[in-house]
């Protein structure tokens, strides 16, 4: 067996492992039933991969995330180790030929859902391999308490019935000392071997500043911090949006989301990791195996809903170990909006039952049939049907996906895509002689960000009830500006596929399910008021604040952060030295208070408070330009 430091320096390059690295992959190599909790950035999977190269055999690992699964899987394609996903689209046959493949064709890695733990066909070929390892990735999905519990990796334990001598390792980024006990449980894991690294980041000042003009703030952090940079937005036309933002302002940026092809994703990614472009704006989508070392800032411009993934996405910065910041911007609308966004729209048991019994009754789905069979599906035209809410309807029908109840396939995001490829001039043009659609076009335009830049995805129902049409006319009028070569379009029937993975019971199937839901209902609620919770309180350390939400005791003020910088300039700093440094300023010139509070050494609240201060005693006075002078030049 080759030695764990010489796989690595073979295959990785490096010459020493990160903290906790070594002893890890040796419990695992021992064959100890191991937890390894490491911060993101930590180098977890390098510590089920050396030792899955340093035995005989196969490692298994059990992922959630399709992404993460292909990057692993090239990236060990490209080090010549021989490596495979099992991902969505494979036929039977394929499937059949892949695992054979692992069988006889000396294969070091098989990457798989949990899903696929639910086929026959799998369960029996693993009992065949030569497993040297279960390494189960992302492992807070199992813990009904975990920020993203998936009922399907409950499947895994049946690895543990089909390969009984094997054992198990547990990875996750984050996750509280509850869910790290619950994970151990569901794993069956005996005698382990529990691996934490604190989650403190000395270098990492966190930053949450109160903002009513948050893109003049990212202005101002990006052109003080001039290094790579992620901005976090809620969705993905303000990844565009944003984009076009910095641009306006000379400053390089590209944008990232699940709704760009993978060719435009690589590309997107690649000119940002090779510092072509300072800025990566993005949803959640990205950063899941994106190992830059030197990022500098990472933005937030909306509340995320969970101090678990805050702390993930917050993690990408300073891993070279340089000061990094990690910065939310939040106003007086966040609170509301992130309730909006993550909990207004949870579905109640009762309406997902209803959604069900829709869903079966539009499928023409007999009670007690349906089960394995697969129907092409239009989301558009079911909510409609049903006058469903639609964000709520698909929120429904994401978690009949994610309890095997159905599956859902990813097409629904690529109904109707569109880009306009002539100048506005030509369009308008064209208008003047095809007034019927002008009304539809302009709804579309109006509706539609950067539609003339990159094709877009439209919603034809929303455009017709905007353009007060039908949705027909909408389409025959998008044939029709694609015949005369005024837009590009793509147009698929239907916009998914749904297969039942259990026979039609109505409320049966879903009252198996009920407590799941409420249960995954209240956990979202307490994530959100922990966000809330933390976005608010001025008073505590953030780095403190965070490392307490996992459990971890007795720490010091990190002196970095938001709050503790706070603190001490309101030490240092008297009203009279602030007013007095005002004064000062305003002797040359008229000034505005960003004027004067990016000069100065002091926080803005201090700043504003002492500005009114001055005010109210007739030193200075407001200019019709919104900027201050001193009363006697």
């Amino acid at each position: 067996m080759q030695h764990p430091i010489n796989i690595l320096e073979r295959y990785w390059n490096f010459t020493s492992f990160r903290p906790f690295q070594e002893e890890i992959i040796n419990a695992v190599i021992d064959g100890s039933d191991t937890f390894a909790l490491l911060p993101t950035g930590g180098g977890k999977s390098l510590c089920f991969q050396i030792p899955a190269l340093a035995k005989e055999g196969i490692c298994i690992v059990i992922s959630p995330l399709v992404a993460l699964m292909k990057n692993q899987v090239q990236a060990l394609q490209d080090k010549g180790i021989k490596a495979m996903a099992l991902t969505s689209g494979i036929t039977y046959s394929q499937l059949d030929t892949l695992l054979d493949n692992c069988i006889y064709g000396n294969y070091k890695f098989l990457y798989l859902s949990p899903e696929r733990l639910q086929q026959d066909i799998v369960k029996d070929r693993i009992r065949q391999m030569n497993v040297n390892l279960i390494a189960v990735d992302e492992a807070h999905c199992i813990s009904q308490w975990g920020n993203d519990f998936r009922p399907a990796y409950k499947n895994i334990a049946l690895l543990r019935e089909i390969q009984p001598s094997v054992n198990v390792m547990a990875l996750t980024a984050s996750a509280t000392p509850d869910v790290v006990d619950d994970i151990m449980k569901e794993l069956d894991f005996i005698q382990p071997k529990v691996f934490k690294q604190s989650f403190y980041r000395p270098n990492l000042a966190y930053m949450v500043f109160n903002e009513e003009d948050k893109f003049y703030r990212i202005e101002t952090i990006l052109k003080k911090n001039p290094q790579p940079s992620i901005i976090y937005v809620r969705n993905r036309k303000a990844t565009l949006d944003v984009s076009r933002f910095l641009e306006s302002k000379k400053f390089t940026s590209t944008y990232y989301h699940g709704g760009l092809s993978n060719k435009e994703k690589d590309e997107n990614l690649n000119i940002w990791m090779n510092n072509q472009k300072q800025v990566m704006v993005a949803t959640n989508a990205f950063g899941m195996g994106i190992d830059k070392p030197d990022v500098k800032t990472v933005i937030h411009i909306n509340l995320p809903d969970s101090i678990e993934s805050y702390f993930q996405e917050a993690g990408r910065v300073g891993r070279n170990g340089e000061k990094a910041f990690a910065v939310i911007l939040k106003n007086r609308n966040d609170e509301l909006l992130v309730k909006n966004q993550f909990l207004k729209v949870l579905p109640s048991v009762a309406f997902v039952k209803t959604i069900y019994r829709k869903l079966s009754s539009y499928l023409q789905i007999s009670y007690g049939e349906g089960v394995d069979e697969t129907f092409d599906f239009n989301f558009n035209d079911f909510c409609k049907t049903y006058a469903f809410n639609a964000t709520l309807a698909y929120n429904a029908l994401l978690l009949l996906d994610r309890t095997s109840v159905i599956t859902l396939s990813k097409q629904f995001n690529e109904r109707t895509m569109v880009q306009f490829m002539v100048s506005s001039t030509a369009l308008f043009g064209y208008l003047e002689t095809h007034s019927e659609i002008s009304i539809i076009v302009k709804s579309i335009l109006r509706t539609y960000g950067g539609i003339f830049e990159q094709e877009t995805k439209i919603n034809t129902s929303l455009v017709a009830e905007k353009a007060s049409t039908g949705e027909n006319v909408v389409l025959n009028a998008l044939r029709q500006l694609e015949k005369a070569e005024i837009i590009t379009l793509k147009h698929s029937k239907t916009d998914a596929q749904i297969t039942y993975l259990q026979p039609r019971e109505d409320d049966k199937t879903i009252n198996r399910i009920g407590t799941i839901i409420k249960q995954q209902n209240e956990l979202k609620q307490k994530h959100v008021q922990s966000v809330l919770n933390y976005a608010n309180d001025d008073k505590n350390c953030k780095s403190t604040q965070l490392l307490s939400y996992f459990k971890e005791k007795d720490n010091e003020d990190c002196g970095i952060c938001s709050v503790c910088i706070k603190k001490v300039k309101s030490k240092r700093a008297t009203q009279e030295t602030i007013q007095g440094y005002i004064v000062k300023n305003l002797e040359d010139n008229n000034l505005s208070s960003r004027e004067l509070f990016e000069s100065s050494p002091f926080s803005e609240v201090q700043i504003n408070a002492a500005l009114k201060a001055l005010l109210e005693h007739k030193v200075i006075v407001i200019t019709k330009t919104n900027t201050y002078k001193l009363t006697h030049t």
